[in-house]
């Protein structure tokens, strides 16, 4: 029994260096591509770092941090499928029949998930089109929020209320960017009928030129007020409309100090803000034959803003 282990002995000996050489190698695989993944994408980020050291746009500066994250995603997958088909090699499976038979099993699962595929398009073309970016505030597939991260998979929206939306791209059809180059703050202002809209109109061109000279508010607005003129003819109120063009994402904050304003100005003015109202007709009395003449009584609805 000792001699049939001694003789068995060089080949177990043999065998367990090859599998000791093919872990090391396996290994060394791993760690290789660990360190090709980390240089390339601290490559790209020091490229995107130094591209971004040369622009002074805002908007440019949003989309290199958009492209160089999606780059940095794919060298991540690219690396690691090339080290996977390497180490298969060493532990001496063949990958060329794994390739065929994942062309073939791609071709099935292709028609299984053409949402993923779709996904995917969609988010290049995203990306390439400089549709969607890092910060932008958008309207996509019934969501609204700001972007807090773009894929080719998905797109992070982060609500008002600060729920996180994740959307496929393969669902967004259409794209409402409320963020890119400029904005405009609109403003519907409604006035009694009894008002004279010149007279309105004047306080409300005062009121934008002291918010322009604000200076906190001053340099967020690009333009002169832009007045409309009356917008509509509502139950109670006549509808004034007017814009500012301010800094993207400016709007809302512009739009409440205005109006914040504009209500202080209203007050100072006499100029009344209305309210609805209801007229209410008293029937004649049972058994007159003539109608009442009594004038018809007003009731007065809750006051509220119709700004």
């Amino acid at each position: 029994m000792l001699s049939t282990f001694l003789q068995e002995l060089p080949t177990f000996v043999t065998a367990l260096s090859g599998w000791m050489i093919t872990a090391l190698r396996v290994v060394a695989i791993i760690v290789v591509a660990w360190i090709v993944i980390g240089l390339a994408q601290r490559g790209i980020r020091s490229f995107r770092v130094r591209i971004a050291s040369r622009l002074d746009d805002g908007e440019a500066l949003k989309r290199a941090e958009t492209l160089g994250r999606v780059f940095r995603y794919l060298v991540a997958v690219v690396v690691c499928l090339v080290a996977g088909m390497l180490v298969l090699s060493e532990i001496g499976i063949s990958v060329a029949p794994i390739l065929g038979a994942a062309g073939v099993a791609g071709l099935a699962i292709g028609f299984g998930a053409q949402s993923l595929v779709k996904d995917y398009f969609n988010g290049f073309f995203l990306l390439l089109e400089n549709q969607i970016r890092q910060g932008d505030v958008v309207k996509i597939a019934d969501h609204s929020g700001l972007v807090e991260e773009v894929t080719l998979r998905y797109v992070r929206l982060r609500d008002y209320d600060g729920n996180v939306h994740f959307v496929p791209n393969g669902e967004i059809r259409s794209v409402v960017n409320l963020s890119r180059d400029f904005a405009q703050a609109v403003v519907d202002v409604g006035v009694a009928y009894r008002e004279d809209v010149d007279r309105v109109t004047e306080v409300m061109f005062d009121v934008s030129k002291e918010l322009r000279r604000d200076k906190e508010y001053g340099p967020k607005i690009l333009d002169d007020f832009e007045l409309a003129g009356v917008e509509r003819w509502s139950e109670s109120a006549i509808v004034i409309r007017g814009r500012f063009r301010v800094a993207p994402l400016q709007q809302w904050a512009v739009r409440r100090e205005y109006l914040k304003r504009l209500k202080a100005a209203f007050d100072a003015n006499g100029i009344e803000i209305p309210f609805p109202q209801m007229t209410l007709h008293r029937p004649a009395a049972r058994g007159n034959r003539t109608a009442s003449n009594d004038p018809p009584e007003r009731e007065e609805g809750a006051r509220r803003s119709a700004g």
